[in-house]
């Protein structure tokens, strides 16, 4: 679990594939920026872009994962160099500053605005269709990897527009600095939200 609290922007070094075969997944090597390595352990949890992914190499300054196809097919990001957005997994007692992640991408969005509003900047994002309804005012989404409150939401045809607010801190300390629009960008719907749709429902799940 993480928080969607970024610790550390780091940046992916080298995209190497792991095969010839067109579903060959790739590994890559991150930067770590200022994330702690002393604390990260071979098999350890980082949320890279909102991606849950397992370090399978470290040094003292970078860190390796393996991504499968499946991951590069549902994410955005991964599958080049550039800044990414770093979070280690919580341990029991850390402090909740954000809101709960799990680190699964349930979609990709797409950047509509990304203006000045005084001191911060406005985002707009349009989500997938079928993420609408777990967005909501004031509640939360994780965008590429960062807890962030959404301020509205406006379902339109082809799929649901929603903005955030970004403080000037949020737009210094993460890879959201970099977004322009038509960027893509990983989206992580509210864990409480998913329940509760679930307890609504009929209470069956096609296979």
């Amino acid at each position: 679990m993480f928080t969607g609290i970024v610790e550390a922007v780091g940046k992916i070094m080298s995209v190497t594939p792991q095969g010839a075969d067109e579903n060959a997944g790739v590994r890559l090597e991150i930067d770590a920026g200022s994330l702690a390595m002393d604390k990260v352990g071979i098999g350890d949890s980082i949320a890279i872009n909102g991606a849950c992914m397992t370090v399978v190499e470290k040094t003292d300054r970078s860190f390796k994962v393996d991504v499968s196809r499946e991951s590069l097919n549902k994410t955005a990001g991964l599958d080049r160099t550039g800044e990414v957005n770093l979070e280690k997994a919580l341990a029991f007692g850390d402090a909740l500053g954000g809101h709960l992640v799990s680190g699964h991408v349930d979609g990709i969005g797409t950047v509509r605005e990304f203006t000045p509003v005084a001191e911060s900047r406005k985002l707009v994002v349009e989500a997938p269709a079928e993420l609408g309804k777990f967005l909501a005012y004031k509640g939360s989404v994780a965008v590429d990897g960062v807890s962030l409150t959404v301020n509205k939401v406006n379902d339109v045809g082809t799929g649901c527009l929603f903005s955030v607010n970004l403080i000037p801190h949020t737009v210094d300390v993460t890879a959201l600095k970099n977004l322009s629009v038509g960027s893509k960008v990983n989206l992580e719907i509210d864990l409480i939200a998913r329940y509760v749709e679930r307890m609504l429902s009929d209470g069956r799940q096609n296979a």
